[in-house]
């Protein structure tokens, strides 16, 4: 498997669903926890947005990438932080990203949470075991958010 894996949006999603889901987070409505995520593009420093889900488990807060390692990825591992926004409300963070062994438990519960969106990404069932997580966990770059850096 690749480290370098990305997954293009179709159509569909780049022109309808990603502008929709953006769409209902700058009006404040979170769709099972959407967010649009904004981090300063590694070469222009200018800010890039683009839509997210936000995954919660055991009270820590992490990001999956289920394209594999998009711009936004390679944008969040140069800066190291972002901004959360929905609606008004802007949340900057840190972010840490996991290595392959402490993604097994985020990937099994985002695509539990998330399959129905996403499911398409992941070469894995729903009951998959372990070894088979740990197998696409390198495809499936994943964050830790927590405080920004000072």
């Amino acid at each position: 498997m690749s480290v370098t894996r990305y997954k293009r949006p179709d159509w569909f999603t780049a022109h309808v669903m990603n502008p929709a889901v953006s769409g209902l987070a700058r009006m404040g409505i979170s769709l099972l926890g959407s967010r649009t995520l904004e981090v300063p593009g590694r070469k222009s420093g200018e800010p890039r947005r683009t839509p997210v889900n936000l995954l919660v488990v055991d009270g820590e807060r992490y990001l999956v990438a289920p394209r594999g390692h998009t711009q936004w990825v390679r944008n969040l591992r140069a800066s190291g932080q972002g901004r959360l926004i929905l609606g008004r409300k802007s949340e900057p963070f840190g972010a840490t990203e996991l290595a392959d062994e402490e993604k097994v438990p985020v990937i099994r519960e985002y695509f539990r949470r998330f399959r129905f969106e996403v499911g398409a990404f992941f070469d894995i069932r729903p009951d998959a075991p372990d070894d088979e997580i740990l197998r696409i966990a390198p495809d499936h770059p994943a964050f830790r958010l927590g405080p920004p850096p000072a």
